[in-house]
């Protein structure tokens, strides 16, 4: 005697059975509180004590800052190649073990996974400069007070506000994708060995059991605090300081400084006005590191539809006040620069 299956649930009830609870929201929010206090202090602290042990005596090998270097390069390239202008943004698209690669190394930088961090930057230029934007230095009143305010929240506050964020509304792709989910449900192995591994380089170049330490300390802890405050100037930085030859709808900026200790990304006010563009120099006088590594592999095949603006889209969006400021270099024409395949994009 054959029996019948049961029915399948209606959408409506599948949907209220993978909705959060009020409770689970708010214990969600508890654990992401806690685990952006420790990725912000224990950094600062590995700091101090790198600092105390170099006025203490002879703790720092040229193998820990050799480590430090690679790691910040890895990791800062995983964020702002990887996290951010292939994840967040697709412009270009990349094989398996690039996509991968760069998700491992962006999630080194201990930024919180690549799904955290994509829908947070979605969020960030759906409202940019608004009140809906989560880091947004603009909405804490005037004077100097409101300018120290607006840098902190913008900078590193606005990771313990705890606003709740839609992952299936801002990420819904990189939920479908395999590879990055499985990395993302290893975060907290990644960030450890981004520590670790230093550390075990030092160790066996030095023979002791200080050189494990050091290692992890500056490979690790230092160069996690450096790339935090690195990238994180983009979210306050690049929305205070600099200049803005392109029309972008918000206070985005371009800043020298930024760019240069970010490989690119601190062109800021360049990327807003044109958000799905891989390249973010657009004059002759930029340089763009993360741009550069994204022609080159294009260039072996390991990277391909690279998109950029069109002409046409650079000169509209070109601030019309004057235009251009004196002595500035003309923008740069469409698929000039490193010869990566180009295709005109719209944000």
């Amino acid at each position: 005697m054959s029996s019948t299956p049961a029915a399948p649930a209606p959408a409506n009830e599948r949907a209220k059975r993978l909705k959060p609870t009020k409770e689970e929201i708010a214990a969600s929010q508890r654990f992401e509180k806690i685990v952006a206090i420790i990725t912000v202090v224990t950094p600062f602290i590995g700091v101090i004590v790198a600092i105390a042990l170099l006025f203490g005596g002879n703790y720092l090998h040229a193998v820990d800052l050799w480590g430090m270097l690679f790691m910040f390069v890895a990791t800062t390239y995983g964020l702002t190649m990887g996290f951010h202008r292939l994840f967040t943004h697709k412009s270009f698209a990349c094989v398996k073990p690039v996509k991968a690669l760069l998700c491992i190394f962006g999630t080194m930088a201990a930024q919180g996974s690549v799904v955290f961090w994509v829908a947070h930057h979605r969020k960030h230029h759906m409202f940019s400069d608004e009140e809906d934007d989560p880091h947004s230095p603009h909405f804490a009143g005037g004077g100097i007070k409101g300018i120290l305010l607006g840098w902190w929240h913008s900078h590193v506050g606005w990771m313990f506000v705890n606003e709740p964020i839609n992952y299936f509304r801002l990420a819904p792709d990189l939920l479908r994708d395999p590879v990055v989910m499985k990395i993302t449900r290893h975060y907290f192995f990644w960030v450890g060995a981004g520590i670790v591994l230093p550390g075990i380089v030092s160790a066996l170049v030095t023979q002791s059991w200080m050189g494990l330490f050091t290692g992890m300390l500056w490979g690790g802890l230092v160069r996690i605090f450096l790339v935090h405050h690195t990238t994180w100037s983009i979210n306050s930085v690049c929305h205070m300081f600099g200049a803005a030859p392109f029309e972008s709808e918000d206070e985005s900026r371009n800043n020298v400084a930024c760019a240069l200790l970010t490989f690119g990304e601190g062109w800021h006010n360049n990327h807003h006005a044109f958000p799905t563009s891989a390249r973010h120099v657009l004059y002759w006088s930029q340089l763009d590191m993360v741009y550069i590594l994204i022609t080159a592999l294009s260039w072996v095949g390991l990277v391909s539809n690279v998109r950029l603006p069109d002409s046409k889209t650079l000169e509209e969006r070109r601030r019309k006040k004057g235009a251009t400021p004196a002595g500035t270099p003309e923008p740069a024409e469409e698929g000039v620069v490193g010869g990566a395949a180009a295709s005109s994009t719209s944000s």
